[in-house]
Formats: structure tokens, C-alpha cells, sequence
């Protein structure tokens, strides 16, 4: 079954095969959820059988919204399929474009709707393992040193979040 995501072909936004798109480098729509626990990140490593970045640490969630489908109903929905988390209320955070080369043959070129959710008390994270092999509570601080010091064993787009763009995603949402 072909997955169809959101992407520019020219100038135009076009329902697009998703594996197409990534083999050829297709501008496309993103989202991105980070769980937060106060100061601590909810991060996953992408299950061995991902097409790309496979065995990689990333964000909570992260996926490509489906034809016509609102961002944030894309990352309520990929909070509950990879992580079976419901019962949170992300909040846009910001909107940012990057350009990276995910290995495989595969780039990714995202315009990313960057969501946070507050984790709730006593919330279960039970993750879908054709998705999630793994996961972790991180200080976010902490998270962006090891990225730096260790980025072979980071997705690319956490590499970048944890970048330039963590004080612009990341500000108000410490500050609670």
C-alpha cells in the first residue's frame, strides 16, 4: 500500500508516494513531538526495520502527516501508533525547514510543525515495536551535549532540533 504525504512538487503542494519523495529529496510537510516531564525529554530509538535512520535515537515522535490531515491531529495521532500515549494536549512550539541526507538513499527535506505535550502523572508509554525499540527520560540539556559529543547515535533531525533552533523550541516551555 503506497502512503501518500503532503509534498511540493514545483511550486505546487501535491499528494506524493512517501518513498518517492524521500529518494528524491521532495520538499515535504513534517511533525515533530517532544514529551516533556519538567526538565526531562521523552526519546525513542527508531525500531531496526525503519527504512531510514533505523536504530537512532529521535524525539518522542515524529512522522510525515497524511494527505489533508491538520498537524496537530498528525501528532495526537503518532503520540497514540508509536507510543501508545493518549490524553495529551501538544502545543505548536514553532515551524522550521531543513535538508538532511538519512542515509539509504533517502533525504529528508521537512517543513516540520514542531509539537511539545506535557507528560501526565502515572502516564504509560507502551510503544509499538515495528516503530519503537526503545526509550528513555533525558534532561533536554543534557540530551543536547550527548547529540553533540555523540551524533553518529542521533537522528539527523534531532541533531538539527538540538541545535541552532533548541532555545527557539524549547524557551517558554521550560520556563513553567
Amino acid at each position: 500500500m503506497t502512503e501518500m504525504i503532503p509534498a511540493w512538487v514545483g511550486e505546487t503542494l501535491t499528494p506524493a508516494d512517501k518513498l518517492d519523495v524521500h529518494r528524491k529529496g521532495l520538499r515535504h510537510k513534517a511533525v515533530s513531538v517532544f514529551v516533556l516531564d519538567g526538565d526531562r525529554v521523552l526519546i525513542q530509538r527508531r525500531a531496526a526495520g525503519k527504512y531510514h535512520s533505523a536504530g537512532l535515537w529521535a524525539n518522542s515522535c515524529c512522522t510525515h502527516p497524511h494527505w489533508d490531515e491538520p498537524p496537530e491531529h498528525c501528532a495526537l495521532r503518532r503520540l497514540r501508533e508509536e507510543l501508545g500515549i493518549t490524553g495529551l494536549f501538544p502545543a505548536h512550539a514553532d515551524r522550521l525547514e531543513y535538508r538532511a541526507d538519512v542515509g539509504n538513499g533517502m533525504i529528508e527535506h521537512e517543513v516540520v510543525d514542531i509539537y511539545i505535550a506535557y507528560a501526565r502523572p502515572g502516564m504509560t508509554v507502551t510503544p509499538d515495536p515495528a516503530e519503537v525499540s526503545e526509550v528513555r527520560w533525558i534532561d533536554l540539556h543534557d540530551l543536547a551535549a550527548e547529540v553533540q559529543r555523540h551524533p553518529e547515535r542521533f537522528s539527523k533531525w534531532l541533531a538539527i532540533y538540538m541545535s541552532g533552533p533548541m532555545d527557539r523550541i524549547f524557551s517558554r516551555h521550560l520556563l513553567r
